[in-house]
């Protein structure tokens, strides 16, 4: 499938301009894969946030929050694997001396493949890629690039170094004065947010007295040393994760699995985004910890790439963390085993994890919401873009506007703003022609804008515009929470 590019490009320019993403640091040029949020961007992922911790930690009565600090005990990451096995293949090109991840590279030239029409050819470059990769057959990928001949596209040559391993991982040092032995000193930054629970499992369970299956969540900021970071905020260097590790029998996992799987996806379409717009993806590379896993992959405009990841962890965590710190990992099970007729006694939890990355769903949303439309009558030439996002992650649920800067319709205004402002967020604007003033609403995903004009003086009506249909109707200000409110809940 072809990219969009196009498309992309203004999804980009569209979040600048509209205060939703800018480059970090902008003014000193920026920071390469950083981004800040603007203050409709911030608001519209405080909105996903809300919407996702909710349907975890409110939604089921098993499942529970904590927030870990981002500094760990560097033997953590020692027992986890990441130090020894947090690592992607890189090659550099000799004349233009960038560095590429590997699989980005290869991927790059079966997306040029696939515009060509050559699906068939380019699924079975992909294919050789998988297997090699998970082989960990570094000469095997070597030998994939130099058979299709694939080139840098900044020095336009073939002319590759060797392939090598990348560790991941951020390091700094903590000015301890403990020891002067400069490794005792040496923290990292999560590369993700799952090992902050996995260390509190024993804390959560004992205080939380929660029996298996149980869940723990968590939102925190993640960071990796991304080789090449890339497609605007879909790959970056800090980013934020939506994880959840659910504890469970051992022998379960399948069950769990295929539950969470159906539940996660569940999740996504309820947001009203068509169902031809995810779909699964097995891994053929397990992570050093699973027995099974698979991607809820999103139809970006540069494909289908991963949004969510649903994993079968094994014990693998747990029991890595009980050898390491020496400290038992265990959870005594009380229910009776109908196979023994006695409990089922200490084990160590098997995992499965759903992790989604929140600034993947945040790119997610505004390329599902991002609408060109085409409005020209015979008489007139008329467009807009919409950003048609569900009302319950609108960053601005109510735009409220005064028809005239005079005759006492601001002040109307500023008191239906005082009236709805605590129950959801509103917007006043006073400034430009009221057309104007909806197309700025539109561009910025407002649901809902109401205007007060000279009638709303006699009867205490207003008019209500609908964002999608661009229809109008005429109600009473007492009627504007209920159709907000039910739109946002729905």
């Amino acid at each position: 499938m072809a990219t969009d590019t196009n498309r992309f490009q203004a999804i980009i320019s569209h979040c600048k301009e509209y205060g939703f993403i800018f480059p970090s640091s902008e003014i000193y040029d920026g920071l390469q894969a950083v981004y800040d949020y603007g203050q409709w961007g911030a608001e519209l992922k405080k909105n996903i946030k809300d919407y996702w911790w909710k349907s975890m930690t409110q939604m089921h009565d098993n499942i529970v929050g904590i927030d870990a600090a981002i500094f760990m005990h560097p033997t953590t990451w020692k027992a986890s694997g990441h130090v020894d096995g947090f690592n992607d293949p890189m090659i550099d090109n000799k004349d233009s001396k960038k560095r590429y991840r590997v699989d980005h590279l290869i991927e790059s030239h079966t997306d040029l493949l696939k515009a060509e029409g050559k699906e068939e050819e380019a699924a079975a470059i992909i294919s050789q890629m998988e297997k090699a990769d998970a082989a960990g057959d570094l000469a095997g990928l070597k030998k994939i690039i130099d058979d299709n001949t694939i080139k840098c596209p900044v020095s336009g040559t073939a002319n590759w170094t060797d392939i090598r391993q990348f560790n991941l991982m951020f390091s700094t040092e903590f000015g301890s004065t403990v020891s002067s032995e400069e490794a005792d000193n040496k923290v990292y930054l999560r590369p993700e947010t799952a090992q902050g629970i996995f260390v509190n499992f024993l804390n959560v369970q004992k205080t939380g007295r929660m029996k298996t299956p149980f869940g723990i969540a968590q939102i925190g900021k993640a960071f990796r040393n991304e080789i090449v970071a890339r497609q605007f905020i879909f790959r970056m260097r800090e980013f934020e994760q939506m994880e959840m590790q659910f504890f469970i029998r051992p022998g379960s996992q399948q069950q769990w699995y295929e539950y969470w799987k159906e539940a996660r996806l569940k999740w996504h379409l309820e947001l009203g985004v068509p169902e031809s717009e995810y779909r699964f993806h097995d891994h053929v590379k397990l992570a050093h910890y699973a027995d099974a896993a698979c991607d809820i992959e999103y139809n970006f405009p540069m494909g289908f790439k991963e949004l969510e990841g649903i994993h079968s962890r094994t014990d693998f965590d747990l029991r890595n963390h009980q050898e390491y710190s020496r400290k038992k990992m265990q959870y005594f099970d009380n229910d009776i085993n109908p196979e023994t007729g006695k409990p089922y006694g200490n084990y160590i939890p098997y995992v499965i994890e759903t992790s989604i990355g929140l600034d993947r769903m945040f790119l997610s949303m505004i390329c599902a919401a991002y609408t060109e439309e085409d409005l020209s009558t015979a008489e007139k030439k008329d467009d807009r873009v919409v950003l048609k996002f569900p009302a319950k992650l609108a960053p601005i649920k109510l735009a409220v506007f005064p028809l005239l800067k005079k005759d006492g319709l601001p002040e109307i205004a500023e008191q239906i703003m005082a009236k709805y402002r605590g129950e959801f967020k509103c917007f006043y604007e006073e400034k430009d022609a009221i057309g104007k003033r909806y197309r700025r609403m539109d561009a910025l995903g407002v649901p809902f804008c109401v205007t007060i004009d000279h009638q709303t003086k006699e009867d205490g009506t207003v008019t209500i515009r609908y964002r999608d249909s661009m229809q109008q109707e005429r109600i009473t200000i007492d009627q504007i929470g209920a159709i907000v409110n039910n739109a946002v809940n729905k």
